[in-house]
């Protein structure tokens, strides 16, 4: 794990999400707590349970963002879920701990990379010896002066195709067949585990068949990089330490959580509610899943749940799943400020996002600053005149806004667009006119 400070941590959440201090603060402060729990000593290091958060805010503020940019810095197996993909054991939908699965399989999917980054380049020597013996076969019985003779012609292609020449050349290259056997497993919703398990099963069980496949000197090159790492690469190894970071920093955030909160206990669908809810109680507290890598073990993982909480309140989760989320933290609502910081400093902010895509056709677009106002403005009176869905409204606003100029570019090659206020009113104006028209379009 990287071992950013706190403030460090903040610091690079500023970069994409404006405003919501206190929200920053805590998965700061959670994502550090993971270091240091690794660094205190190994008795007292199981009893330190994560600190999980419950993220509350009216949508379109920022809690998915925060989640997003968390995982780009916790160099941990990070998985995003809604809580409403859940039904309760009996029902049909997936089960909870179909998410400690999906965690395994990221974490050991990013175990492979990192190891395929590290054997590469034996296996990139490996793959060109490879390569050479397609481009020249040794022959079977030579004298002396012939092997010097081939050495040096082999080493005459070993330039040609390090500089690129020999790319276009077709090989013929003996691949594995991966024809899986005509096997169709019917399996209901929420059975895919075992689907893919019964398959690689099957897979398995079958002896590995090879064919022969022409195909061209670069395109080889690369397919023998990959062979040559897979058999550089301890699997075992990787799995063992795959699920090892699962257990000691995986981190799973568990949005929509307000959507299966019960309102009125007792009838209804929020009797599955409550089920989803006890469900989930005993993968947060800590229980052991079975995967098809090993058991793993939720005791040590970080769940970070958000939800707008608009129809319901964190009171209205059972009471033992309220307990299992000790940090609670409000995200504000959004002003006319906050919107027009956001859609002009952020690293990935819209109006930097769209100079960007237009540039690509040769054209200059330019927002005048009156014109930047005016977009914050008009997005956030269509949000109180209609549903308040946060800055998610500015994408609908701009996206109206520059449709005609998206449109039209590559007839615009090599010319300037200035958006003014005046080109904004006129997209726009009509739709704060009339509604009922901004309801359905904006």
């Amino acid at each position: 794990m990287k071992q950013l400070t706190p403030k460090e941590i903040m610091e690079e959440l500023d970069h994409f999400i404006i405003g919501q201090h206190k929200a920053k603060r805590a998965v700061s402060v959670a994502l550090r707590n993971r270091w240091r729990r690794q660094m205190i000593p190994a008795d007292l290091r199981d009893e330190v349970s994560p600190k999980n958060i419950i993220m509350i805010g009216p949508t379109g503020v920022g809690k998915t963002e925060i989640a997003r940019r968390l995982a780009k810095l916790a160099n941990a197996p990070f998985l995003k879920i809604e809580a409403t993909k859940f039904t309760e054991v009996g029902y049909v939908g997936r089960d909870v701990e179909s998410m400690i699965r999906d965690l395994t399989e990221l974490s050991v999917n990013m175990l492979k990379k990192e190891e395929h980054d590290r054997v590469k380049e034996k296996a990139t020597l490996s793959a060109e010896e490879k390569i050479l013996d397609l481009l020249m076969p040794k022959r079977r019985s030579v004298s002396n002066d012939q092997e010097e003779s081939s050495d040096q012609s082999r080493e005459k292609i070993r330039m040609r195709f390090k500089a690129g020449t020999m790319n276009d050349r077709l090989v013929e290259l003996e691949v594995p067949d991966r024809a899986l056997p005509m096997i169709e497993i019917f399996s209901a919703q929420g059975m895919e585990e075992m689907d893919m398990q019964l398959r690689d099963m099957f897979g398995n069980m079958l002896p590995q068949k090879t064919k022969k496949r022409k195909m061209k000197v670069g395109e080889a090159y690369e397919h023998l990089i990959q062979e040559e790492s897979r058999k550089l690469i301890d699997m075992d190894r990787v799995t063992s330490e795959a699920v090892d970071r699962v257990e000691q920093s995986g981190i799973i955030f568990l949005d929509e959580i307000d959507k299966i909160a019960s309102r009125d206990h007792g009838h209804g669908p929020d009797v599955s509610r409550e089920g989803v809810q006890r469900d989930i109680l005993p993968i947060v507290e800590g229980t052991t899943v079975t995967t098809k890598y090993g058991l793993v073990k939720t005791d040590h993982i970080l769940f970070i749940a958000a939800g707008a909480f608009h129809m319901s309140k964190p009171a209205d989760l059972i009471p033992e799943l309220q307990g299992r989320f000790p940090i609670r933290v409000e995200l504000d609502a959004l002003t006319k400020d906050d919107f027009y910081r956001i859609i002009t400093e952020p690293d990935n902010a819209l109006i930097k996002q769209y100079k960007a895509l237009l540039k690509t056709e040769e054209v200059d677009l330019d927002f005048s600053e009156e014109a930047i106002r005016e977009i914050t403005d008009i997005a956030q009176r269509v949000n109180e005149m209609t549903e308040n869905i946060g800055a998610r409204r500015l994408y609908t606003v701009m996206e109206k806004l520059l449709d005609d100029i998206s449109f039209t570019a590559p007839d615009l090659k090599g010319q300037k667009v200035d958006v003014s206020r005046s080109y904004v009113r006129e997209k726009l104006g009509e739709f704060l006119d009339k509604e009922d028209l901004s309801r359905y379009i904006l």
